[in-house]
């Protein structure tokens, strides 16, 4: 039982640290004047990029708008208010990543609890 509680101790350190390296793929970008961050891009982005976008990614990219664009809330897109606004949305997409893999986790053991 001890090695499962280190394991899970050392599985939230990773995630953790994860989510303080997170803003650096903003970060650095805008140090560099290299655009956006990786791998966030739009379809107009990726138009610039490669000259060209996919038929199938302009056809899903219709299909999700995100929640909070840009992290920013209305009117919060300037100053200290966007540094406040993009905090609070990595927090609410951390609070919900964790609680689904927590609601999952917890569904997942009840599966094999029962099987054995």
């Amino acid at each position: 039982m001890k090695t499962q509680d280190s394991n899970y101790r050392r599985l939230w350190i990773a995630i953790g640290i994860l989510i303080l390296l997170a803003p650096i793929g903003l970060i650095l970008p805008e140090l560099f004047k290299a655009g956006g961050a990786w791998g966030e891009w739009g379809v107009d982005e990726i138009k610039d990029i490669a000259g060209y976008v996919p038929e199938g990614l302009k056809r899903i990219s219709e299909l999700w708008a995100a929640p909070i664009p840009d992290y920013a809330f209305t009117g919060w897109d300037k100053g200290v208010k966007s540094l406040i606004a993009y905090i609070v949305s990595g927090l609410i997409g951390v609070v919900i990543v964790v609680a689904v893999s927590y609601v999952l986790g917890k569904i997942l053991k009840r599966g094999n609890d029962e099987r054995t």
